[in-house]
């Protein structure tokens, strides 16, 4: 992977921060949800987002 300038570094660490709020989030909606098809589809969109997170940190790494 060529190196990244400071400035897309910076972006991918904005990227990484606001998936880690989304998963925060959709968590803590599933938690506190009582309907269950929400509560599934909370968990559903934070795995997602748990996914997209995972792929950056591995693509930053590689």
């Amino acid at each position: 992977m060529a190196s990244l300038t400071s400035k897309e570094l910076t972006a991918l660490e904005d990227q990484l921060t606001m998936e880690q709020n989304v998963i925060s989030k959709y968590r803590m909606y599933s938690q506190t949800a009582i309907d269950s098809d929400i509560k599934n589809k909370c968990d559903c969109f934070a795995n997602k987002h748990q996914k997209h997170y995972d792929t950056l940190i591995s693509q930053l790494k590689g």
